[in-house]
């Protein structure tokens, strides 16, 4: 597979964006929670701040969490528990560099001014290590439950991501049908740390390409078979150029479960593979040559022991995709 090659620069946006995105590489993260619940929805939480503490050490560019507001059977994944903003902001307390994704928050499960404000909060304590994946929200059982119409959740993303926008800039003013009118004669505070959130759209999230690639500051997708994710990134990445003198991210989830084999053959899972090291090193590099900037590994089902897994990978994995600013 010919790399493809993205001559446009991205843009420079806060710390967390910048470290973790750069044209022509890729950088690896990690989804918390960092432990194995296969067997049910909900994790323990053991553990966590050590293993986000320990991620950090071994390099890793970007930690992501998820906004999950129920447990919600037929999904599956209760996610981290924890509230999204609130853990993040105990997280920024005790990291220093490490990027805190989100991935993502359901915009119509929220108020975008509560958005705006816990993003720009967790920007500023953090010193602009905040990436922010938004979404449209794809658990059916929670709209109802907080009174919201499912059919309207791309009509409702819109709004949302337009008010958060308008939200960053001082005295806004700004008309919505759904969330209501700033008039100018009062702000939000606080702004963030750089000029703006860097936000992201997961999936397609409701909306055309085109809406993504003149309003989002990257993509979250899928992963895909890789001719496949090529064609996808090409198509979006020339809407962007129609519309911007800069490029945009890409990057994906990736479920692992990691074998003791090194040349364990890669066997599909959903949404990843149980795989050996060499063969991940392979597709990692694969991936990035096809135009993905970043993967958020997903230990979910891993079975071996898991501080020895975060080790490996850092040790196998990351001196092949050192990122250069």
């Amino acid at each position: 597979m010919l790399p493809k090659t993205n001559t446009l620069k991205f843009q420079s946006i806060n710390r967390g964006y910048n470290a973790v995105f750069q044209p022509n590489q890729l950088s690896v993260g990690v989804v918390v929670p960092i432990e194995n619940y296969a067997q049910g929805p909900v994790p323990t939480m053991q553990h966590h701040l050590q293993r986000v503490k320990l991620i950090e050490q071994l390099g890793f560019k970007a930690l992501w969490i998820r906004d999950v507001p129920f447990n919600v059977p037929t999904f599956g994944d209760a996610g981290q528990t924890f509230d999204p903003f609130t853990y993040l902001g105990y997280l920024a307390a005790q990291t220093s560099d490490i990027a805190l994704g989100v991935a993502s928050i359901a915009l119509p499960l929220h108020h975008p001014v509560h958005v705006a404000k816990s993003a720009a909060t967790i920007d500023q304590l953090s010193e602009g290590r905040l990436i922010l994946g938004v979404a449209s929200g794809d658990r059916y059982e929670e709209y109802p439950a907080m009174g919201i119409d499912y059919e309207k959740r791309g009509e409702l993303f819109r709004a949302s991501f337009d008010y958060i926008r308008q939200a960053q800039e001082s005295f806004p003013v700004h008309n919505s049908t759904h969330y209501g009118h700033l008039t100018g004669g009062i702000d939000i505070l606080p702004k963030p740390h750089g000029y703006k959130i860097p936000m992201l759209v997961t999936g397609h999230s409701r909306q055309t390409v085109e809406w993504n690639a003149q309003q989002a500051d990257g993509w979250m997708y899928y992963p895909r078979n890789l001719q496949q994710q090529q064609e996808t990134i090409a198509q979006w990445r020339s809407l962007i150029a129609e519309h911007h003198a800069h490029s945009q991210p890409f990057m994906q989830p990736l479920y692992v479960v990691l074998q003791k084999d090194d040349d364990f053959s890669p066997q599909p899972i959903q949404l990843g593979f149980k795989i050996g090291i060499n063969y991940l090193i392979e597709y990692l590099q694969q991936a990035r040559s096809v135009g993905v900037n970043h993967v958020a590994i997903n230990l979910r089902f891993n079975e071996l022991d898991m501080d020895y897994t975060l080790e490996y990978l850092a040790e196998k994995v990351l001196p092949h995709f050192h990122i250069t600013n």
